[in-house]
């Protein structure tokens, strides 16, 4: 076993050492470990060295063999060692020869290196030159816009230089700065654009009158050639709608790349003759494009639409407040209207030029805010107008601001309403002023005949009043129309006040129905209440006298005759016939029916105080004796002022006259009873009353003579008939007669009522008494006077029985 062990060790080492002897020193770490890790590392040592013996009697073997060619090969070397220090020698020399001669060509090497160097940096600079001098200049271009004002190409450029420059050269720092400054930018030209946008509606709002005149103006122009060729058909040229017209207009600098802000361009006042151009053509709307542009560019769209609207309701609620003395003259409404239209002008521009910024509700919105306000403003203003022709100026002026509108599409039914409500105040200060035109007439009227002496006047005054007469066109000149000069005059008057009307339906686009309707309306207000009122006044006047109330009645009874005249006036200039169903009749024939009546009232009452004024001056002596030869003074001058003024009665009508002569002889009869029984008076003597049956008798004499014609016999005198009864049964003495007829509707003195009787007995009684007592206190009475006495007294009492079983 061990022999066997041996042998294998040794095979072993033996491979070792041809592994060592065979393989790469680098690897020979792992042959020897393997050495190592046996226990046999002793014996392979002496194994090695036992080799190693072996490879050195092997290599001195060789070399003693070939020992003659080393020897020969060192004497070779050394030869050769001379050559090659010569060699050296010769290779140093001319090292140092080319050394000193390619200096010059080192240098310029050099410099050629250096050049060559620079050649790529230039080469390499102008490219990235070449790459940032566009991203430099659009920058200096973009400086250059905003300094000059033009905001939205300054945009672009921005936008250009953000996306397309930029970007190629962002590793530069300038570049960085750059894109650090666009925000910065933006917002620079956001806020100088709001700022150009502001400018813009501080302009249009102080200019607003301007435009709005301008738009006025021009919807004036077309009404005029709309009326030239309504009036001649055949004429078919001319201008068109102001829609239509403004629809198209050329606005000048309405480019969002206008390089102008103005605002509002300056236009001399245009000549009545020349073009008015217009209204668009004054405005500059590049600074609300260019704004719109800018803002849509930078995403705030909304933001912009918001602030306009909401800074233009701003100015339409400054717009639609109206001054406080706007009432006061036409310029102060003009310029309110204007300042409107003007405000809506842009706005109706603003909607058809941009796409969203303002839309059809917005406006709607608006124009209802404006409509509302406006109409209220013209309510209370108008109120205080109390001149007929500002009112009518007014109508005119709002009758063009909705003309001028409507022509922008604006509804303006509302207005043309409360131009009727104007309408009616406008009745109102017409019936004001022809209140004082009428005065005007009446007090200066010298209520008596208008006088003509020849054809001229005469055919003058038929002319202004219709009038016709064919006994007076027979008489001869001079003669005498029966009306006073009020007459024409009044009927003129109510045909201007007709004209007057008729001039505010104008362009109220009315019916002829409704403008016939409202004139009626109108002109029975002027004949119902202010002429009816005018005339009562006259008649009512404390200094008027019988003269001028009696002309009244004949001028009132020929203006009553004149109603029909002016229905065919009215007929005339409005085409409607007076049949058509539901239009209104004229009330002229009741108000001057009112007024003759009035007037005919107030001769009753004159003519009964100037009765009254006379009995004033009656001066009965209640206890005179005997009565006096003829009738009192007072009456005789009564009669005379009665028989004249009675005389003056001619023109009346009969009846008229009638009832006034019969009203004052039944007033002197009654104030003639009440004379009589006045308890004032309380005694009365059979002289006295002797002496009242005179002025009686003269009375019923005037009632006979007939100092109005058309009484049927006795009736006038009828009037005394009380007095005439109660002094004949006194005169006579005839109370048997009386007392026994009593209550028969054939008594004889049936007027005669028994308490007016007791009342006259008494005071005869007492006359009786006191003479009596007076010829003899103590003494009996004598036999005739008791006797008679005693009659009285029988009297007394029968009639106090009368009067108590009346009462029963």
């Amino acid at each position: 076993m061990a022999e066997l062990e041996s042998l294998e060790t040794a095979a072993e080492h033996e491979r070792i050492l041809r592994e060592i002897e065979s393989t790469d020193t680098a690897c020979i770490g792992p042959t020897l470990r393997s050495v190592y890790d046996g226990e046999e590392h002793g014996r392979f040592m002496e194994k090695l060295e036992a080799r190693i013996r072996n490879h050195d009697r092997e290599i001195e073997k060789m070399c003693n063999f070939h020992y003659q060619g080393f020897v020969d090969s060192i004497t070779e070397l050394l030869k050769v060692r001379g050559e090659a220090q010569k060699l050296k020698n010769q290779v140093t020399d001319t090292n140092r020869k080319l050394q000193s001669e390619g200096k010059e060509l080192i240098i310029a090497m050099e410099e050629l290196k250096q050049c060559r160097l620079q050649q790529r940096n230039i080469s390499a600079t102008v490219d990235k030159l070449t790459l940032c001098l566009p991203v430099l200049e659009m920058y200096s271009k973009l400086r250059e816009q905003m300094k000059s004002k033009r905001h939205y190409p300054a945009l672009k450029t921005l936008e250009h230089l953000e996306h397309t420059y930029l970007p190629q050269v962002s590793h530069y720092r300038f570049c960085k700065v750059m894109v650090d400054n666009i925000p910065k930018l933006r917002e620079e030209i956001k806020e100088v654009s709001m700022s150009d946008l502001k400018d813009f509606l501080e302009s249009i709002r102080k200019h607003s009158d301007k435009i709005g005149e301008t738009a006025m103006k021009q919807a004036q122009q077309q009404r005029n050639l709309d009326n030239i060729v309504s009036q001649h058909p055949r004429i078919s040229g001319g201008k068109r709608s102001k829609k239509e017209a403004g629809s198209d207009l050329e606005v000048k600098n309405t480019s969002p790349m206008s390089e102008q802000d103005s605002g509002i361009l300056d236009v001399e006042d245009e000549e009545e003759d020349e073009e008015v151009p217009g209204a668009q053509e004054l405005v500059d709307f590049s600074p609300v494009y260019r704004c719109l542009h800018i803002y849509s560019v930078l995403g705030a769209r909304e933001t912009f639409e918001n602030y306009y609207r909401k800074q233009r309701r701003k100015q339409a609620r400054l717009v639609l407040q109206p001054p406080s003395n706007m009432h006061e003259t036409l310029d102060g409404y003009r310029k309110y209207f204007n300042q409107i239209v003007g405000f809506f002008v842009v706005e109706d521009h603003i909607l058809h030029t941009t796409q969203g910024l303002v839309n059809r509700a917005y406006i709607d919105e608006l124009w209802e805010m404006a409509l509302s306000k406006t109409i209220a403003a013209l309510r209370t203003h108008s109120s205080y107008c109390s001149d007929p022709s500002l009112v009518l100026d007014l109508k005119n002026l709002i009758v063009l601001f909705a003309d001028t509108l409507q022509g922008y599409g604006f509804p303006v039914n509302q207005l043309f309403d409360m131009l009727l409500e104007i309408q009616d105040q406008y009745s109102e200060t017409l019936l004001k002023k022809w209140s004082g035109v009428f005065r005007n007439i009446l007090d200066s009227d010298n209520y008596s005949p208008i006088p003509v002496t020849n054809e001229e006047v005469y055919k003058k005054i038929v002319g202004q009043f219709p009038f016709q007469d064919a006994e007076l066109e027979k008489q001869p000149f001079p003669k005498k129309f029966p009306f006073s000069e009020f007459v024409p005059k009044v009927y003129n008057q109510i045909k201007e006040f007709i004209y007057a009307c008729l001039k505010f339906s104008e362009d109220l686009h009315l019916s002829s129905t409704e403008v016939d309707d409202m004139i009626r309306k109108s002109t029975n207000l002027l004949l119902t209440r202010t002429l009816s009122n005018c005339l009562q006044n006259v008649i009512k006047r404390k200094n008027v006298g019988l003269t001028e109330l009696v002309q009244i009645i004949i001028n009132t009874t020929h203006l009553e005759k004149s109603c029909k005249f002016l229905e065919e006036f009215i007929t005339n200039i409005t085409n409607v016939l007076p049949e058509t169903v539901h239009t209104t009749k004229l009330y002229g024939t009741t108000t001057f029916k009112d007024a003759r009546h009035a007037a005919e009232e107030e001769i009753y009452t004159n003519l009964n105080q100037k009765i009254d004024q006379f009995l004033q001056l009656a001066d009965y002596d209640w206890m005179a004796l005997e009565p006096g030869s003829r009738a009192s003074d007072y009456l005789v001058d009564l009669i005379g002022f009665l028989r004249s003024t009675f005389a003056v009665f001619t023109h009346l009508p009969g009846k008229v006259a009638q009832t006034a002569c019969m009203s004052a002889c039944k007033h002197l009869s009654t104030s003639l009873m009440q004379l009589l029984l006045e308890a004032e008076v309380r005694q009365l003597t059979l002289g006295a009353l002797q002496q009242f049956n005179l002025d009686v008798e003269e009375c019923e004499q005037f009632a006979r003579s007939g100092p109005v014609p058309g009484f049927q016999g006795d009736t006038l005198q009828l009037a005394f008939i009380d007095l005439r009864q109660l002094l004949d049964l006194f005169i006579q003495w005839d109370w048997s007669t009386y007392l026994a007829d009593y209550g028969q509707p054939t008594c004889k003195y049936l007027r005669v009522n028994p308490t007016t009787a007791l009342v006259l007995l008494e005071k005869i009684s007492r006359v009786m008494r006191d003479t009596s007592r007076k010829n003899n206190v103590f003494a009996q009475f004598r036999k005739n006077e008791r006797d008679k006495q005693k009659l009285i007294d029988t009297v007394a009492k029968q009639l106090r029985g009368l009067i108590n079983s009346h009462h029963s």
